[in-house]
């Protein structure tokens, strides 16, 4: 059935096209394991869209992990546009892909996962054809991303607690669940949450300790479990927003945490929440990462740097 879906909008694209002269190219990544549960339909509705715009589109479908980075990198600059179709993880690997190039490419995004963290942030319409059409009025915005040491994340780097969640919750269970998928799958993080003692340094502020959770993000929206007020900072401002959950000392300390997080007061004491441009972290544990819900093994020394309007995004 996904063949001949994919067949389908292909012709549908290349020759419901051909009686006007194509001004723009634009190359659309699909992942077809996100957002199965959803209907098809409305995708259809989005490349006519694009069509009816004057974009020539090609279609490129995903079959493996990292071939949206792999076809970005190698096709991207023969496109005006790059259009990741699926969660925040296809959209990690489309800029992670473009970034490569000596001149990359607008960027769209038509949000398929089952939380798009970074598209709610941008006000993205969750629907295809909406997204379709804000890419067509667009006229670009420059926005910042992050490099951590040699790779790029588009919203979030972060370590410790619940981490492991955002990339081992099954696929089908957060296409049918949604948040709630992750929050099944943190539940089995608990028994092992344990701090993670670290050197990191913030743009020459010493901050060592042990941590529970760290977090490096340029969204309102923290791997699906934690909002930031969007007035805390903004997406192109050459600042990341940092972070740190310490090791409680005391139950009571642990209460006043979850408390603070649970109300979103980040400038509470016992958190530590900074505005960042760099971050240098070392450490001797084992300490996986997750890069815009993406898996980062552990590495005993990691450089953070906001990369200010290193990306144009059509929105």
């Amino acid at each position: 059935m996904l063949y001949y879906f994919n067949r389908l909008l292909t012709f549908i694209i290349i020759f419901g096209g051909m009686d006007m002269e194509p001004q723009k190219k634009l190359l659309m990544i699909v992942n077809p394991r996100a957002g199965r549960s959803k209907p098809r339909g409305p995708l259809y509705d989005a490349a006519a869209a694009l069509c009816d715009a004057g974009y020539l589109l090609r279609i490129r479908r995903t079959t493996a992990a990292g071939d949206a980075a792999r076809i970005a990198a190698q096709e991207g600059g023969d496109y005006d546009t790059v259009v990741a179709v699926g969660g925040d993880g296809t959209l990690n690997d489309v800029i992670s892909g473009i970034q490569t190039l000596k001149t990359p490419p607008a960027v769209g995004y038509l949000p398929q996962g089952s939380t798009n963290d970074f598209a709610a942030s941008l006000e993205i319409p969750s629907d295809p054809v909406q997204a379709a059409e804000a890419i067509v009025r667009s006229q670009g915005r420059a926005l910042d991303i992050g490099r951590w040491n040699e790779r790029c994340f588009a919203y979030v780097a972060c370590f410790g607690a619940f981490t492991r969640t955002s990339y081992s919750a099954p696929q089908e269970a957060k296409n049918i669940l949604g948040h709630f998928a992750y929050i099944l799958e943190g539940v089995k993080d608990l028994n092992s949450l344990r701090p993670y003692r670290v050197r990191l340094t913030a743009d020459g502020e010493v901050l060592d300790g042990d941590y529970l959770f760290g977090a490096v993000c340029n969204s309102t929206s923290i791997g699906g479990l934690m909002k930031l007020d969007p007035e805390r900072g903004g997406l192109d401002d050459g600042k990341f927003e940092l972070l740190l959950i310490p090791s409680p000392k005391t139950p009571l300390e642990l209460q006043n945490l979850m408390l603070a997080l649970l109300n979103q007061h980040y400038d509470s004491e016992g958190l530590v929440f900074r505005h960042i441009s760099s971050l240098h972290l070392e450490t001797e544990e084992d300490l996986p990462w997750s890069l815009d819900g993406e898996y980062a093994p552990s590495t005993p020394s990691v450089d953070i740097v906001n990369r200010q309007g290193a990306l144009r995004i059509l929105l």
